[in-house]
């Protein structure tokens, strides 16, 4: 007859045993994805809170190196507002926004570069090759990567075209540096500053960046980690997120105002990309843990998938 001890010591073993092969059902329900994706490209559009916070850090990281392990070739593409904001405030430098876009003057140009092809790209190069991942650090100047010019904001209110200083708009991506990390197995991390022909460096929108960038090297998929939860019919309301929707539902979204705000040049993004030959673009949010391997790897998609 079980004593009490040994009743215990047997639920234990027993529970352990079952966690074990509910993570085996889990590696199995992910073989056919893994078979699906290994050896196409997706490009990762990595920003927001998923930056800041340090455990949310620590897991993408994580999915990032999954993805790479079992044959997914993964371009990273980040920006890195938060670290810009906080310089700027300890240099008492004046932030300025003309309809929600940051005006970039010489001081806030240097800045910006400063901690996006320095401090942010470096420590998440650094961290990449620390989970076991081959990974090299680029700015859009590296090689010419991103060849840009200046970006004129066409203003909300009046419709007339308004110069909001050192922002630029990418004019081509040589791809051939891209493509060279990636034949050799190292993971490229871009910082989206970008190089007129004369020689002028621009700051660039990540996520324009990223769309130009998947575009150009006709990634299989496009993933943008946002702040929210995916594209939702209310936002106040979170279950009317929109799960999958086409390209043309989703020009109809934003028509209709429904698609409103940040998320507009997300979504913009994404078709961009799409109609560039990007088969599948992702809007996911990156406050949720693990959720690079949650969208690839399982039938529970998250967040907003827009495809043709």
């Amino acid at each position: 007859m079980d004593t009490p001890s040994n009743t215990n010591n047997t639920d234990l073993r027993q529970l352990s045993l079952d966690a074990l092969i509910e993570k085996a059902s889990t590696l199995t329900e992910a073989l056919p994805f893994i078979r699906k994706f290994a050896g196409t490209t997706v490009v990762v559009k990595y920003g927001g809170a998923a930056m800041v916070d340090p455990e949310l850090k620590k897991l993408v990281i994580q999915d990032l190196a999954l993805l790479w392990m079992v044959g997914i070739r993964v371009v990273i593409v980040h920006g890195g507002g938060p670290e810009i904001n906080n310089l700027l405030k300890k240099m008492n430098l004046e932030t300025k926004f003309v309809d929600g876009h940051r005006v970039t003057d010489q001081a806030t140009l240097d800045v910006a570069e400063m901690v996006l092809a320095g401090r942010v790209n470096g420590d998440l190069t650094y961290d990449l090759n620390r989970a076991g991942i081959k990974a090299v650090g680029l700015s859009g100047k590296d090689a010419n990567l991103l060849l840009a010019h200046k970006h004129l904001l066409t203003s909300a209110t009046t419709g007339a075209l308004m110069d909001i200083g050192f922002v630029g708009e990418i004019v081509k991506v040589d791809t051939s540096t891209i493509d060279v990390f990636l034949k050799n197995e190292i993971m490229p991390v871009i910082c989206p500053i970008g190089v007129d022909e004369n020689g002028q460096t621009y700051n660039i929108n990540a996520d324009t960046a990223a769309a130009c960038i998947a575009a150009a090297i006709r990634a299989d998929k496009f993933i943008l980690l946002t702040d929210v939860e995916g594209v939702m019919r209310d936002k106040n309301d979170k279950s009317s997120l929109i799960e999958v929707m086409d390209s043309k539902e989703a020009k109809a979204l934003i028509k209709d105002g429904i698609i409103a705000g940040g998320m507009i040049p997300k979504v913009e993004a994404c078709l961009d990309t799409m109609d560039k030959g990007v088969k599948e673009t992702h809007i996911l949010d990156g406050r949720l843990p693990h959720s690079l391997l949650l969208e690839v790897f399982t039938n529970r998609g998250i967040g907003t998938l827009i495809k043709k």
